[in-house]
């Protein structure tokens, strides 16, 4: 093999070629340092079973894809595209000659779709597998599946520096494990400080400060994303040392600009690299000697209770610090800056989680239905998909016609499958030429598959990115706001978009937009509701935006980006939508329907007819006749939002209510009703509603006969026993007779003056039972006395000390010394 260099990988070479010999798979780990990505494929070119055939090589990204061809490249001292090739979307350097082709794990998928027995490939190579990508999960369940089915000769390697090996090689029907020294030089952790959010950058040029005044080497300095390296750039440009170099690295820049961030630094110079995740793994950027970890990273998550997907913010796992940390020791001893602390370190997760766990999973769904299963299960997955969004990805394929109604992929599913967009997008280049706008199809697909060439919380009107790739250079001031190398981007990725259905470039309009955009997001149609700035989602939910934006001027959207959650969501990318629009696309999806509610608002019942898409209200006229039905439905709904209080209760039904109780509590086996509020409440259609015959609103409630409602509720001889058994009052010894009380406690109280119970020797007694009534005993100035429920006990040790006291304060008034003999007053 060419270059003499030795590395650790060498060592196992011998027993991947007798693995492989021998067993259609295998599984390699393999540090970072070792040599794995660039050194295992040259090493396996001769081997007889390849038998002349290919060798493909996934990797996660482009630019790790590109570098290691190059490199492969240079050892054999050829040009990319001889031996040693690579393919990426809309992007391949390969000859006839090509023997080792790297590709992006989307094209292996797309290359799978197109021809499942892979002629001409002899061995599979998954790099990288611990990233655990979605597309890399896909590619490894369609190979194996392959392998089973058509091509037994075929041979499958996953490498991995930091993974589970036993778990992937038991996927891989017990493949042999073989592991690989790494080749790593002592790095040493240094902790700071764990800045607050919006203190990072601050705290990020601190370090790398730091790091360039202690020690020596290039900086490899990890953030979470483009902004955060935008920003830090920006405030490091201005005071680095004159023999410094500022490199960025991300997935947004050009290719030129990324290789120009891993090539070593010039004599006598030192580099800063500011990087994300594309740095971890995969690349070597020479003469790095410090790495400065923020400890963070961006990544997509999507909600299935919303449809969305964000990028988050999340901290990295253990084996991801470790692997940064490397970073600095792969020529000589290095060091770490982490800005965390070490009881931190130990509460990092130990691997990051598989992306297909919490990504969106539309694009898997149709790959699987264009590779002939319905179900995830009929593939073997490290990882299976699960199952809540997966249903939704399924009912989303089936709104874009990707899929039938029994899961079947559909002829238009299956030319979207062949496009290398998301199925929103490849539905709108598809749906694009009837409307005769596939050129802005293409160019949009292109925008929404790309960074927003704005930054982010600008305009979200998408008409200002297509007005920026009007113009030659983005507009503008375009340059200044850095967006022109993203719209370059955007206009070759649209090129290549209509290579791929077919069509030419030609004029077209940005007020255009939202009816294609449309196509894509039919769950995401909106329509105005509310307050300016608020807008209903044909796919249920709602969203906002600033009020004083153009945008907010529309009745309708076609909304392409939200953010926020579900229950606070804000639109970021939008176009203007026509009502006209709406009818003529979604013609088939469009329902009329009468429909009768309570207006909480207005409080009372509204009849409209509505013509509607999905959720989203789009024409609203009243009804004049409503269904009598319809309109108590409504109305009952109405008495359950505002409670039972809104019910003309007097103070003699409440206390009927009370009685009714208190019976039903002694006396269970004459079967009084349940008449509490939670269970009036429940039983509202039995008893209420028919007393609201011609009640549509709250203020009509007033007049219903709530006295009768509630009398129905108690079958015969109930009514009679009731006014026997709790009386609304009770007569005195004098003939006078006076009212009840009947409390929420399930007591009766009776209240009158002192001199009114001479003569009674016994405490009243309801229901036929032992409940005495509650006296509530008054002075003549029917002030409280005293409160018993045992009269007998009153009279002989209470009563005494209370005529001591009143004689002197009401000597008009009677304080007889016996008065169970006394005539009452």
């Amino acid at each position: 093999m060419p270059n003499s260099q030795v590395l650790p990988v060498d060592e196992v070479l011998p027993a991947l070629r007798h693995a492989l010999a021998e067993r259609p798979c295998a599984v390699l780990q393999a540090p970072p340092g070792a040599g794995k990505t660039t050194r295992v494929p040259l090493a396996l070119l001769a081997e007889p079973w390849l038998a002349g055939n290919r060798i493909v090589m996934l990797e996660p990204r482009r630019l790790a894809v590109r570098a290691a061809a190059r490199y492969m490249a240079a050892m054999l001292g050829e040009e990319t595209g001889d031996s040693v090739g690579y393919r990426v979307r809309f992007d391949a350097r390969v000859s006839a000659r090509t023997r080792v082709e790297v590709v992006t794990e989307g094209v292996l998928t797309r290359r799978l779709q197109a021809a499942p027995d892979l002629p001409g490939v002899g061995l599979l190579i998954f790099d990288e597998f611990h990233e655990r990508s979605l597309e890399a999960d896909l590619g490894l369940a369609l190979a194996r599946d392959s392998q089973r089915v058509l091509r037994p000769d075929l041979k499958l390697l996953v490498m991995s520096a930091t993974i589970d090996g036993t778990r992937v090689a038991a996927l891989l029907d017990d493949a042999p494990v073989l592991t690989s020294a790494g080749r790593s030089h002592p790095v040493t952790i240094r902790h700071l400080h764990r800045p607050a959010r919006p203190e990072l950058v601050p705290a990020m040029a601190a370090a790398i400060g730091r790091a360039l005044d202690a020690d020596t080497g290039s900086v490899l300095a990890f953030l979470p994303g483009e902004g955060e390296i935008r920003r830090l750039a920006g405030r490091l440009a201005p005071v680095l040392p004159s023999a410094v170099d500022l490199r960025p690295l991300y997935g947004a820049l050009p290719a030129a600009a990324q290789d120009l961030a891993v090539r070593p630094a010039a004599a006598g110079r030192r580099k800063v690299v500011l990087a994300t995740t594309i740095a971890e793994t995969s690349l070597t950027i020479d003469g790095v000697g410090v790495v400065v970890d923020s400890g963070l990273k961006r990544v997509p998550r999507f909600d299935p209770r919303s449809g969305m997907s964000r990028l988050t913010t999340v901290q990295v796992s253990r084996a991801a610090a470790e692997q940064r940390a490397g970073r600095a020791g792969r020529t000589a001893a290095g060091v770490c800056y982490r800005l965390w602390s070490e009881a931190e370190q130990r509460g990092l997760a130990p691997f990051d989680a598989p992306e297909i766990a919490q990504a969106d999973l539309a694009p898997l769904a149709l790959a699987l239905a264009d590779w002939g299963a319905r179900e995830p299960g009929e593939l073997q997955w490290l990882d299976p998909p699960p199952p809540g969004p997966w249903a939704q990805a399924v009912e989303l394929l089936q709104r874009l016609r990707a899929l039938q109604p029994d899961g079947a992929i559909s002829p238009e599913g299956r030319a979207m499958a062949a496009l290398p967009l998301h199925p929103r997008l490849a539905h709108m280049v598809q749906q694009a030429g009837d409307l005769d706008q596939a050129p802005l199809a293409c160019l949009l697909a292109a925008l929404l598959s790309e960074r927003d060439p704005l930054p982010r919380g600008s305009d979200p009107d998408l008409r200002l990115r297509l007005e920026g790739l009007l113009q030659p250079t983005g507009g503008e001031g375009a340059a200044a706001e850095g967006w022109a190398g993203t719209l370059a981007r955007i206009r070759a990725a649209a090129g290549q978009v209509r290579r791929a259905v077919g069509v030419k470039d030609r004029p077209w309009r940005p007020d255009d937009a939202g009816r294609l955009l449309a196509l894509a997001y039919p769950d995401r149609v909106a329509g105005r509701a509310g307050p300016p700035g608020r807008y209903r989602l044909s796919g249920g939910g709602s969203a906002r935006l600033d009020a004083s934006g153009p945008l907010a001027a529309a009745d309708f959207l076609a909304v392409a980006g939200l953010t926020g959650t579900a229950g606070d969501a804000w639109i970021a990318l939008a176009a203007p939508l026509d009502a006209g629009d709406i009818d003529s696309q979604f013609a088939a999806d469009i329902v009329e329907q009468d429909e009768v509610i309570w207006d909480p608002r207005e409080a009372r019942v509204l009849a409209r007819r509505q013509r509607r898409l999905g959720d989203l209200a789009l024409q609203t006229t009243p009804v004049a006749r409503p269904a009598t039905a319809a309109v108590l439905a409504a109305m009952l709904d109405g008495v359950r939002s505002l409670g039972l209080e809104v019910l003309p209760w007097t103070p003699d039904l409440r206390q009927w209510q009370r009685r009714v109780l208190l019976l039903r509590r002694l006396r269970p086996a004459d079967g009084w009703p349940d008449v509490s509020d939670a269970t009036l409440m429940s039983a509202l259609d039995a008893w209420l509603a028919p007393f609201l015959t011609g009640v549509a609103s709250k203020a009509q409630l007033a007049g219903v006969d709530l006295a009768a409602a509630l009398q129905v509720l108690l079958p015969w001889p109930l009514p009679a026993r009731l006014q026997e058994l709790a009386p609304v009052e009770l007569t005195l010894p004098s003939g006078t007779r006076r009212p009840l009380h009947y409390t929420a406690d399930g007591t009766a109280v009776l209240r009158l003056r002192l001199q009114q119970a001479f003569g009674m020797t016994q405490t009243p007694v309801l229901a036929e039972a032992p409940l005495p009534v509650v006296l509530e005993l008054l002075s003549p100035a029917d002030r409280p006395l005293a409160r018993t429920a045992d009269l007998t006990s009153f009279w002989a040790e209470v009563y005494p000390q209370v005529r001591a006291e009143m004689r002197g304060r009401y000597p008009k008034h009677r304080w007889p010394e016996d008065p169970l003999t006394a005539v009452p007053g």
